[in-house]
């Protein structure tokens, strides 16, 4: 199993585990985690999985593609061009079977 912990405003911190090959956005939102949508499905149509991963685990991502690109100019919270990413673009396992995120206060 991949461990994902999603750390909130205020120190809160939710840990969940998922399948190798599961998405972080379907991590979280099958395991309810605050202020995580992925509305569009996993698309990377939408912008409402946008996380900040953690130093520790950016060089262990995979490559941004044009369309997520595009779509973290549509977020709510500001964009860090070098920690934003969207969550269903990022699947778990491999150098990934830990990976530390910040969840921002609004999606939409």
């Amino acid at each position: 199993m991949s461990k994902v912990t999603f750390h909130h405003d205020g120190g809160l911190a939710e840990v969940v585990e998922a399948e190798p090959g599961t998405s972080l956005m379907r991590a979280a939102v099958h395991n309810g985690v605050r202020g995580i949508i992925g509305e569009c499905g996993g698309q990377a149509m939408c912008a409402t999985c946008h996380v900040y991963v953690r130093e520790p685990h950016l060089d262990a991502l995979p490559g941004m593609s044009e369309d997520e690109d595009e779509m973290l100019d549509c977020t709510v919270a500001p964009r860090d061009d070098r920690r934003s990413r969207l969550g269903c673009q990022i699947a778990l396992g491999g150098d990934l079977d830990e990976i530390e995120v910040d969840v921002p206060a609004g999606q939409v």
